[in-house]
């Protein structure tokens, strides 16, 4: 569906044709106006309207009809194409979930078409109208302040998964004493390194499209807003940086909790294996003397009985010394 369509001549928005056509014809015919279309979601038809107005190329219509793709810019003989991937941080659940936007980029208009909730483009629109003297320089002004406000986001969902990170930290290496479930802890790293991949999928492949609006020749775009693009692909590198750090941070907490439970399950054998040499000993010393021989001398004697009893319990508590001192119980 259409959310929002505006004409804007001069950095300030006007009044116009409802008609997509007339108001693109008056846009170009003015010189310093331009269309930006947003669209929430739309279906095949409500898109061939836009897509056959604006002849948008049916290869980017496609990717922006189907959504689940990559970050990426294309270049079409009459507009370009930018995919870029908000994230949203869920405070409730902790979780990172991944939305999709697409912008066309032509001569006098732009068209933006959102997928899922991440996505500022209400924000980004507000923004921008408050700010004349930034509209004023065409529809790159729309795909500067998207892709800034996006990657502005970015950071705000590392600084949010640092923490979240830093509490699974104290969990793996809080003190032995303190119970802690492993299959949860084990299960709370897989899901947390599940959202960071998440992460990684937007911002990673974003980088070559931010690098390459941040150098001379895009067309499409003004001239003068390469310093802006470098700018943006600065804040994305810090962003990128961070999620690899996250990433790398996570595989030490993971090797460090195996290793743990490595060592947890050798201490619980060396118990196990002391408790059986204990109760090894007065079963080897029982068994001799239960055996059916007619001839053992100790069994005439009176203190037989009472001296193996006793030779029993002093071998298990020497035992029991030994394996006290070694730490095995």
């Amino acid at each position: 569906m259409i959310v929002d369509c505006g004409i804007y001549r001069d950095g300030r928005r006007t009044e116009g044709p409802a008609d997509l056509s007339d108001a693109l014809g008056e846009a170009r015919a003015a010189g310093d106006a331009f269309v930006w279309i947003g669209l929430h979601e739309p279906t095949e038809k409500e898109f061939d309207l836009v897509s056959s107005e604006f002849g948008l190329h049916p290869l980017a219509v496609e990717d922006a009809l189907r959504a689940h793709q990559r970050p990426k810019l294309e270049i079409y003989d009459d507009s370009l194409f930018v995919v870029i991937k908000p994230v949203v941080y869920e405070q409730r659940s902790d979780t990172v979930s991944a939305g999709e936007l697409m912008l066309f980029i032509g001569d006098s208009f732009v068209v933006t078409v959102r997928h899922g909730e991440g996505a500022p483009l209400a924000a980004v629109r507000r923004r921008l109208e408050a700010e004349p003297e930034v509209l004023r320089h065409g529809p790159t002004s729309v795909l500067y302040a998207v892709s800034d406000a996006v990657v502005d986001h970015y950071i705000e969902v590392a600084a949010e998964l640092q923490i979240d990170l830093e509490e699974l930290e104290a969990q793996v290496f809080a003190p032995q004493g303190r119970s802690r479930d492993t299959k949860n802890t084990a299960a709370a790293i897989y899901t947390f390194k599940r959202q960071v991949l998440e992460f990684r999928r937007a911002t990673n492949p974003l980088v070559t499209p931010m690098t390459r609006l941040s150098g001379a020749g895009v067309p499409f775009v003004d001239t003068g807003s390469q310093p802006f693009f470098r700018d943006v692909n600065d804040h994305l590198t810090r962003a990128v940086e961070h999620v690899e750090g996250l990433d790398r941070l996570l595989s030490d907490i993971l090797a460090a909790h195996l290793a743990q439970v490595g060592v947890r399950q050798n201490d619980d054998m060396r118990k196990i294996s002391a408790w059986a040499a204990m109760a090894a000993v007065p079963t080897m010393v029982a068994g001799i003397y239960g055996m059916n021989f007619r001839h053992m001398p100790e069994l005439d004697l009176e203190w037989t009985y009472p001296a193996v009893i006793v030779l029993m319990g002093v071998v298990v508590a020497g035992l029991y010394r030994l394996f006290k001192r070694r730490g095995w119980m």
